[in-house]
């Protein structure tokens, strides 16, 4: 299977480099900003969490957000972690 990819634009009103950071050198499920942590278990489930709020989903298009649920639900696969469908 493989993964639709999707690119991600450059948020004007995010700094990619505060994510880095933050949460060091990590996976992100957007790459791009350098948003939604995906390596451990408690980050998956919180980025999961803050993907499906209206206010930060509506931050990208619908593509996008498609992306980063699909980066989110393969993180949570692969350390298998159970999160919520939508």
């Amino acid at each position: 299977m493989s993964e639709k990819s999707t690119a991600i634009d450059r948020r004007e009103d995010v700094n990619p480099d505060e994510g880095v950071r933050e949460y060091g050198d990590v996976e992100f499920a957007d790459t791009k900003n350098h948003k939604y942590p995906i390596d451990t278990e408690k980050h998956i489930r919180a980025a999961w969490s803050y993907i499906n709020h209206k206010d930060n989903a509506s931050k990208y298009d619908a593509d996008e957000v498609e992306t980063i649920k699909r980066r989110i639900k393969a993180a949570a696969k692969k350390k298998d972690v159970e999160i919520e469908s939508e």
